[in-house]
């Protein structure tokens, strides 16, 4: 059973304040996770396989595909400034 120690040092771990009104009702309410956790842990699941996501997902991404490529002089005809065959940039400090 999760008791009222357990909640005011989990609270301290976490840097927060609760009043005992609190502190009890999360004592209860943490109680309750654990046996739900105990009570799964029960279960047989030795030829369940793990599953990453409850449904089946598929990737919707497709495949890049170079439909056109330019060319270093159409790419360079779109600089606003060009010097020996590179784009000019300004200076960055």
């Amino acid at each position: 059973m999760i008791g009222k120690e357990d909640v005011k040092h989990v609270a301290k771990l976490a840097r927060l304040e609760l009043t005992e009104e609190e502190i009890e009702k999360y004592s209860k309410q943490l109680d309750e996770i654990i046996k739900h956790v105990e009570q799964m842990n029960e279960v047989d699941t030795t030829d369940v396989e793990p599953m990453p996501h409850p449904i089946p997902v598929y990737n919707v991404m497709r495949e890049d595909e170079v439909k056109y490529e330019h060319t270093k002089q159409e790419m360079i005809a779109n600089a606003p400034f060009e010097e020996d065959g590179f784009f000019r940039v300004p200076k960055i400090n």
